[in-house]
């Protein structure tokens, strides 16, 4: 096979368990509500007929969730995404905490969203994992795709935190990584670095980068946690 070749594949367009991957994780990494608990059982049947090691990753998930009763996962959900910034799912969190840098850092989002089509509700921050994964699986694969891959080390970082913590999350981010390109030598010293580093602290508020109509159906029942 030519070089030629090769570079065609490998930024062919996301195929279709890619994008269902992304729908289906869109909706388990976001705040569960009860809106969630009734799609599980079609979720569990869409994931079910997905190859491994997404499609049983994504299984294994449904499967907590389906199994928590009471408040248990949104009490989990809150406790490992709210209270600990190292699972925090904002991906521009990792390298520029809340510095004015971030602001900018969101705009690659934004501009990425509208040249799609799509705007975001005014609580939505265009960073926050579960809204560039239905990003990429409905509105822009390829663009999605691209802010997926340029994110990989922040991803990696989650899905390390995850794995420490023992959480169930850890599934889900297991199935978004395996539709990504493996890691790279570039994304294991910025893995490196941001993991000795830590993201900087400097508050400015980031309220002006929060966008408009919702991208989300559910989004009604408040902003990315």
């Amino acid at each position: 096979m030519s070089l030629l070749r090769k570079r065609e594949k490998a930024v062919a367009p996301p195929g279709r368990d890619s994008r269902l991957v992304w729908r289906i994780a869109a909706l388990l990494i976001d705040y569960p509500n009860a809106q969630l608990t009734v799609m599980l059982p079609e979720l569990r049947a869409a994931a079910a007929a997905l190859p491994a090691p997404a499609g049983p990753a994504l299984v294994s998930f449904v499967d907590h969730a389906s199994a928590s009763t009471g408040n248990a996962l949104a009490q989990h959900y809150v406790e490992t995404f709210d209270l600990r910034k190292r699972n925090c799912l904002h991906l521009s969190y990792y390298a520029y905490g809340d510095t004015r840098k971030r602001g900018m850092a969101l705009l690659r989002f934004k501009h990425a969203y509208r040249a799609a089509g799509v705007e975001l509700g005014e609580h939505e921050l265009p960073d926050h994992l579960a809204v560039v994964l239905e990003f990429a699986a409905t509105a822009d694969p390829e663009a999605g795709r691209r802010l997926l891959v340029e994110h990989r080390p922040v991803l990696e970082m989650i899905r390390l935190s995850l794995a420490d913590g023992g959480s169930p999350y850890l599934a889900v981010l297991d199935a978004v990584c395996a539709t990504l390109p493996e890691l790279s030598a570039a994304d294991r010293r910025k893995i490196a670095t941001l993991a000795a580093e830590g993201p900087p602290e400097e508050d400015v508020g980031l309220e002006p980068f929060a966008m408009d109509p919702s991208l989300h159906a559910h989004a009604e029942s408040g902003g990315r946690r």
